[in-house]
């Protein structure tokens, strides 16, 4: 089969898949959004279970606790589609590692800096996106997807800039926000070529959960220092939450859409992941969204709808 890619999208960079129009990326575009809004989940849900369980704990407890429904969703969905491969490729051990990294940061971040200094500086990550695929696999981004990106950016630093501080002492957390955003544009990138090869989007998951898992069990032994397990009902239900909605269903989510749509796009949902933040904890926790918050959430929405791809990248 000749697979030519069309001149607009590849230089965006997208994953393979059949050839169509902008209609056949509407699932992968819904997943995207529903996966950013789980993940939007996650703040809300570890300010509930903060105050029982540690940071590393509760890192842990978030990709194990998803392991079992992971799993029959990989059993489940190779059941549906014979044709997914079955294998274990370097792409998706790698994507288990790097999101090891970008949870081990995240918190050695918040817990070095403000939750607003982590948070902007891990919004960073579709720049490494970008720069990452353009430099180490030579796809040149389109003009389109690097104008959204500046303007996701700028949305990004209204929408939490007002609280960012600059404090000499916060340096290393404000270090490790940024180390956060590299290892979360590796995932990107990483979940990406597994699909690519032809992993379906519950293995790729899981594989990459498994090894997650393994390598925060060994974070917790070694520098968690606050209670591992919840004492009360309502933080294991928060964890339970956590693991569920942010983890299967957000990460999940996240390798669908990576199926079809170009790992430079789909890191904006970082910038979305803040928005859908922002809004569940004015529902959720009563903290009201300011005008500049407001206003931080428009630009991003609009830099996503510049840097939506138009069409897929492949013609059979």
């Amino acid at each position: 089969m000749s697979r030519t890619p069309l001149p607009e999208l590849a230089a965006s960079g997208a994953p393979a898949s059949p050839a169509g129009t902008a209609a056949d990326l509407r699932p992968a575009l819904l997943a995207l959004v529903a996966g950013a809004v789980a993940m939007g989940l996650s703040p809300v849900l570890v300010r509930v279970v903060s105050p029982e369980v540690g940071p590393f704990a509760s890192a842990f407890w978030r990709v194990a606790l998803a392991l079992p429904v992971l799993y029959g969703w990989m059993r489940w969905e190779e059941a549906r589609a014979p044709h997914l491969r079955r294998v274990l490729t370097p792409s998706a051990l790698l994507a288990g590692l790097v999101f090891s990294g970008d949870l081990l940061f995240w918190h050695l971040a918040i817990l070095g800096t403000t939750v607003a200094n982590a948070t902007f500086f891990a919004t960073t990550a579709p720049v490494f996106v970008v720069l990452f695929a353009w430099l180490g696999l030579r796809r040149r981004p389109a003009g389109r997807t690097l104008i959204g990106l500046l303007v996701c950016l700028v949305g990004g630093a209204t929408l939490v800039g007002q609280s960012v501080q600059v404090d000499p002492a916060r340096l290393s957390g404000d270090r490790d926000g940024v180390i956060t955003a590299v290892f979360f544009a590796l995932y990107f990138l990483t979940v990406e070529r597994a699909r690519a090869r032809g992993l379906g989007a519950a293995r790729v998951t899981f594989v990459a959960s498994c090894i997650t898992a393994l390598v925060l069990l060994g974070a917790v032994a070694l520098l968690e220092t606050r209670p591992i397990l919840p004492q009360t009902p309502g933080a294991a239900a928060g964890l339970l939450a956590l693991a569920l909605v942010s983890h299967a269903g957000g990460q999940g989510l996240l390798s669908v859409a990576l199926g079809r749509l170009p790992a430079g796009f789909s890191s904006l949902v970082i910038f979305l992941e803040a928005v859908a933040a922002a809004i569940l904890a004015w529902i959720l926790l009563g903290e009201a969204l300011g005008p500049l918050q407001v206003l931080g959430g428009g630009l991003i929405l609009a830099g996503i709808a510049t840097a939506r791809p138009r069409r897929t990248p492949r013609d059979a």
